[in-house]
């Protein structure tokens, strides 16, 4: 039974890692390609405008993590119906949020721009970046929700598979867009918004299949919505949406911060190291979504034993990845700064390589915090879950960036990081050993 348990964890992990990698390495490649084509001034109008981004897929999470968490506790229990609810409450959320950034990218994104700290140079590329982002907001949100489902119903190659599809293709539309086309940021973001479509093309035979148990219910329009399945959607997806908000949050505070010590360079600089960053956390979040499905059928049927072994496995698996992680930080840290660094600028190569040193330690214990908020998610405890993703995301880091940089400049927003994580990783920790038979 171990054994069995255990091939089914690598099964799931392993696919929605290479899933979260191939969309780390479109983002990577967005960045690479607008260093090239822009230089420093596209990618600081790039870091700007990721904040709107992340919100938007913040919300989008929330919607389909929540929901598909809640859809594979009751699916253990045979509650079909009740899980069928779950998933049109959840389609029916999409759209309406789907509407808000459309409008918001219609009416807002200059606006927006000018609150995130784009200066006047750089402020047109920004806000053409944000608003190609919400005009597809539907996309982005169906996406979310369907990857989560599909994974949760049993088909977690599908989902890796629409994953990887919509990022490769998003890699090479990025080149054409912005090189042989010359469309500028607009460009690039419209290549990004294509990346969903071939997606949620690649995902479509999923609801033709006979394994599939999900669909919408016969209700219609915003009586689809259950109020009460509300609760459940918003409570155990929270964790997502705060890691997004508050990379968001991080982002824009860590941009004003060093915009005040060493200006656009320093902003680019912070932008190589967050994109590269992007990478490790996207690695993380392969381990935490892979493992959901299986915590939360582990807890809907109360086998505790499954559980334990579940936590234990993810564990090992972050560790395993953090070290890694550092150890090719500090190996390759100058070639890894100069895929970005396409003009040889000496400042911004100086200052990315010392916050890669710095920044990446910190990711031996942020792998656990990540793990940790999606087990107490899986199984039902949305207060522990929350209360690590406000912790690390908001609190600690804001707080330590804020300190550190005002004692030690640019070393300090490094170190935030870490000494955020340090202390979340001591608050998760308590929170595991209060649950009697869970500790690892």
């Amino acid at each position: 039974m171990e054994n069995q348990m255990r091939k089914r964890f690598i099964r799931y992990v392993s696919a929605n890692i290479w899933g979260m990698l191939g969309l780390s390495c479109y983002i990577l490649a967005d960045t690479y390609f607008i260093a090239a084509k822009l230089g420093a001034e596209g990618l600081t109008a790039l870091n700007l405008a990721i904040p709107a981004y992340s919100v938007m897929n913040g919300v989008g999470l929330m919607i389909g993590v929540g929901a598909a968490t809640r859809f594979a506790i009751l699916r253990s229990r045979h509650a079909e119906k009740e899980a069928n609810q779950i998933f049109t409450t959840a389609f029916m959320l999409a759209v309406l949020f789907s509407l808000a950034f459309f409008a918001a990218g219609m009416l807002g994104s200059d606006w927006l721009a000018g609150m995130l700290g784009a200066s006047a140079g750089i402020r047109p590329m920004t806000a053409a970046y944000m608003r190609t982002m919400y005009w597809f907001a539907p996309l982005f949100l169906m996406n979310n929700l369907l990857i989560a489902f599909i994974r949760n119903d049993g088909r977690p190659s599908r989902a890796m598979a629409g994953m990887l599809s919509g990022s490769f293709f998003n890699i090479i539309m990025d080149y054409v867009m912005l090189f042989p086309l010359d469309l500028g940021m607009f460009g690039a973001a419209f290549a990004t918004c294509m990346s969903p479509a071939v997606s949620l093309i690649v995902m479509s035979p999923h609801f033709w299949n006979k394994q599939n148990t999900f669909h919408l219910t016969g209700r219609k329009g915003l009586r689809a919505i259950r109020l009460r399945d509300l609760g459940s959607i918003f409570g155990l997806g929270m964790a997502s949406l705060i890691n997004e908000i508050s990379s968001a949050v991080v982002l824009i505070v860590f941009n004003l911060l060093i915009l005040q010590m060493e200006g656009d360079i320093g902003v680019a600089a912070y932008g190589v190291v967050a994109n590269l960053a992007l990478v490790a956390v996207a690695l993380f979040t392969g381990i935490a979504q892979g493992s959901q499905p299986l915590f939360s059928e582990a807890y809907g049927k109360g086998n505790r034993t499954e559980q334990k072994q579940l936590l234990h496995d993810s564990i090992l698996c972050a560790l395993g990845i953090g070290g890694l992680l550092t150890a090719g930080a500090w190996l390759f840290t100058a070639p890894l700064v100069g895929l970005f660094n396409q003009q040889g600028d000496l400042r911004l190569a100086v200052m990315a390589e010392q916050g890669l040193r710095l920044y990446f330690p910190g990711f031996l214990c942020a792998g656990l915090n990540i793990v940790a908020a999606s087990y107490f998610s899986a199984t039902e405890q949305p207060g522990a879950s929350l209360f690590v993703a406000l912790l690390r995301g908001f609190f600690c880091i804001l707080l330590f960036a804020v300190l550190l940089s005002r004692f030690f400049g640019m070393e300090g927003i490094w170190l935030s990081f870490g000494a955020a994580e340090a202390v979340t990783l001591c608050g998760a920790v308590m929170l595991m050993r209060k649950k009697r038979g869970m500790e690892v």
